[in-house]
């Protein structure tokens, strides 16, 4: 139970303050930012083998946000994990800002991969994964898909090299929040069933609530156990988790967010 709450509590910390700099700035990536908080809460301060005072230990676990869009979430993990200063949260995409909207290895301590063009930073994973597997390294290293960048054909191209090289140090999630830029997940082009598709691929796959930290701890346990294979766990998620004016709505992959907005929402986070 201690931990659980510890977790919970990171998670709401995290989202509490990618609202704020969303907020700060304006307008920002707060959907599919919010509905992953509660992975990386027991990614960062649970499960990954790293150092924020050695932000490239050699042997460090590495985390790859192939949904790029979802950086501000990940800032504030990284801020909350000590890699950098909290007030630094406050640049987010400001002009030559060390926080741009899309995670950049090349400005941001702690980020191990660039990202944003769908599709790339899963390739990217991957690729990590095989160096790992051929160097014989013992670090695992962590994905995040969208649902709607599970669309994309490269996705596919990297899962079926993954499961064809019996890359089981990788493990991946997919944010299945339902929802895209354009409308629903399923009305767009329906990615379902998501499980049986990995499968295919040779993938171990978990089905989780993925705002259960305690669910997402055990399949990530689950998946170091499992050999032979990469893991996926596929994450059912609330598109703007935690903030009731932009929940379940496809307008909030982008969207405008006044201080107004935020305080209401980080109020009744705190509740």
């Amino acid at each position: 139970m201690e931990k659980r709450i510890f977790l919970e509590q990171k998670a709401k910390e995290i989202r509490k303050l990618t609202i704020g700099c969303i907020a700060t700035l304006g307008v920002g990536h707060i959907g599919g930012s919010l509905s992953i908080a509660d992975i990386l809460a027991v990614l960062y301060f649970d499960q990954m083998h790293i150092d924020p005072k050695q932000p490239k230990l050699p042997n460090r676990d590495r985390f790859v946000l192939s949904k790029g869009h979802g950086g501000p979430a990940v800032y504030a993990t990284l801020a909350l994990k000590e890699y950098f200063p909290l007030e630094l949260l406050d640049t987010l995409n400001i002009s030559n800002t060390d926080l741009p909207s899309h995670t950049d290895m090349n400005k941001t301590v702690g980020v191990d991969m660039t990202t944003g063009s769908l599709g790339q930073g899963f390739s990217a994973a991957v690729g990590m994964a095989t160096a790992a597997q051929l160097d014989q390294e013992p670090f695992h290293v962590y994905a995040i898909i969208g649902d709607g960048e599970s669309q994309e054909g490269q996705i596919w191209e990297a899962a079926m090299f993954a499961g064809s090289r019996k890359l089981d140090h990788l493990i991946a999630f997919t944010d299945y929040n339902k929802f895209q830029i354009d409308g629903s997940v399923e009305q767009v082009n329906d990615v379902s069933p998501l499980d049986k598709k990995w499968e295919a691929f040779n993938w171990h796959v978990q089905v989780i609530d993925g705002h259960d930290v305690i669910a997402i701890e055990q399949a990530i346990l689950n998946a170091k156990a499992a050999k032979g294979k990469p893991s996926m766990i596929i994450c059912n998620t609330i598109k703007g988790k935690g903030a009731s004016f932009c929940e379940n709505q496809a307008g909030s992959h982008n969207m405008p967010v006044t201080k107004e907005l935020a305080k209401q929402a980080i109020e009744g986070l705190e509740k």
